[in-house]
């Protein structure tokens, strides 16, 4: 039962509602900004001016491979950092009276694959049906903006919270995640985090989600003229086998008596992406490299480090594959070195949170076990501090026509707005 005033509670729902107008043209600025890796700072200069129209001061966090790299959750970068800080925001009460909160998400979107099979072009947010589409606008940046017009709200209604809140908006939640290690490491431990990740057509509640390595198999053979190839080694070709050799561990991964009880009732929780390949000089020669990009997903009891040793094992013996003889492979990481984890559902900012979207929704968040991940893994695994991550319903994050929906949109924000207000208490503003 919320110990929330009934009145308070009234002002902050009717503020979200007078606000949806200028959160939908606050997303539609978010997504204009076409964050891809290296290519965040329109994205955190526009979250930095969100927070200043709340009041608070923008603050840059630098994400610094030397400071983290000793940190278990580290991942190997993929470009360096300079001119790519992370934002941070913190509301300090005048009275400290409640439980102290992070509001977190993350800036950065994967490439738009290919523009012209958009509907609309992906950087130019265009609204049809109820939905907002453009790249980001479900993976996560309605869920920034929600964090925005959440606290937006509170103060519409008079009020503030009762405790410290921090605002993070960060880098690499797509690649690494050493963005939100950077904060959390640069800011005082609150006593729970949100983040408003998106569910897949659904508004859902992450109770789990797996780990993830990053990593490329360099395949090199040996070139000649096509009209002697079986006298070469086709790198490409070699690759395909190198592929083969992962598609039975990912096999083997999804045996139902290795799949953990979190993900019971998931189809295919462990899955293992070639997501790049590049190879080969000239169509009429047989191609000396070829590099390929693999995700491998882990599952809930197993470690990225014993993941890691796996994937050189299975790089080892499909060298010594006779359809590989005369190839030279090697094997490098970087990127995602992330352990999987399950997100404690009895904790009370996730009871307050599946409790405060049923008031405000007519119905429930559903149980989302993730077969990717998110940043909510560092405050579960090495903090200890509790994270509700839930978001709005989004359709083909990672694909063409990623879209939101509005009203998911606003119901995530009034859920965000009541459970803050809720956890950490009001003062007057």
């Amino acid at each position: 039962m919320s110990t929330l005033d009934p009145g308070a509670r009234r002002a902050i729902l009717d503020a979200v509602k007078t606000l949806e107008g200028e959160a939908i043209a606050a997303l539609e600025r978010l997504v204009r900004c076409p964050s891809t890796l290296g290519n965040e700072a329109s994205a955190l200069e526009e979250m930095a001016r969100n927070y200043a129209t709340l009041g608070l001061e923008p603050v840059r966090v630098p994400t610094v491979p030397a400071e983290l790299a000793a940190h278990p959750g580290f991942s190997p970068p993929l470009i360096s950092y300079e001119g790519r800080d992370n934002v941070v925001a913190v509301h300090r009460p005048r009275e400290r009276k409640g439980r102290s909160l992070v509001l977190q998400g993350h800036v950065d979107v994967v490439p738009e694959g290919a523009p012209d099979l958009w509907t609309t072009p992906p950087y130019e947010p265009t609204i049809r049906g109820g939905r907002m589409y453009g790249r980001g606008a479900g993976d996560m940046k309605a869920g920034d903006i929600s964090n925005v017009m959440a606290f937006r709200a509170l103060q519409l209604a008079g009020l503030r919270p009762a405790a410290e809140v921090q605002f993070h908006s960060v880098i690499e939640e797509e690649c690494t995640g050493n963005g939100a290690l950077a904060c959390m490491q640069a800011l005082p431990k609150c006593d729970a985090v949100i983040i408003p990740e998106p569910g897949p057509g659904i508004e859902g509640i992450y109770t789990a989600e797996v780990g993830v390595i990053w990593a490329w198999v360099v395949v090199t053979g040996r070139p000649t003229h096509v009209r002697e190839m079986q006298a070469g080694v086709n790198a490409i070709e070699a690759a395909y086998v190198v592929a083969q050799h992962f598609k039975d561990y990912e096999a083997e991964a999804n045996r139902a008596e290795n799949v953990h009880s979190s993900f019971f009732g998931v189809n295919h929780p462990v899955n293992v992406n070639f997501g790049t390949v590049q190879g080969g000089e000239w169509n009429s020669s047989v191609p000396t490299r070829a590099r390929i990009g693999l995700r491998v997903g882990i599952m809930v009891g197993n470690t990225a480090a014993r993941v890691k040793a796996e994937i050189e094992r299975i790089v080892a013996e499909a060298a010594s594959d006779e359809r590989l003889r005369g190839a030279r492979l090697t094997l490098e990481f970087g990127g995602f070195m992330a352990d999987p984890c399950i997100f404690d559902q009895q904790a009370p900012i996730v009871q307050m949170a599946r409790r405060n979207f049923i008031d405000v929704a007519g119905r429930e968040l559903r149980d989302y076990p993730a077969s990717g991940l998110t940043d909510g893994r560092f405050f579960t695994l090495y903090q200890g501090t509790p994270v509700a991550c839930f978001g709005p319903d989004a359709d083909a994050i990672h694909g063409i026509d990623e879209s939101v929906g509005l009203e998911s949109f606003h119901a995530i924000t009034r859920t965000i707005a009541l459970t803050m207000a809720e956890w950490c208490g009001v003062e007057k503003a």
